[in-house]
């Protein structure tokens, strides 16, 4: 539930304290999800599913990204938001 929830928050572009009630308290899961940034955890999984070229789940889709629209101003100069794996640039 905990993956689920973090999905759904990265997937909706929505704030942590939308998160529906069925992935557990919004607090809780930003707070793991916070923890596991901090400790490599994301960066694992996704190595690790990347890693099997058989894998028929992992599927990426870029059309699934969501901007707010207070993004498109850039007011408030560059913030870092953690999204579980480091951008490839």
């Amino acid at each position: 539930m905990f993956v689920n929830g973090c999905l759904w928050v990265l997937r909706s572009g929505g704030h942590w304290k939308d998160l529906p009630a069925r992935y557990g308290k919004w607090k809780t899961v930003h707070r793991r999800f916070s923890r596991w940034c901090d400790a490599g955890v994301w960066e694992k999984i996704f190595a690790a599913l990347t890693a099997d070229r058989n894998n028929q789940y992992l599927m990426l889709d870029s059309t699934i990204v969501r901007t707010h629209q207070q993004a498109a101003s850039g007011k408030g100069g560059p913030k870092i938001r953690r999204w579980g794996v480091l951008e490839v640039v």
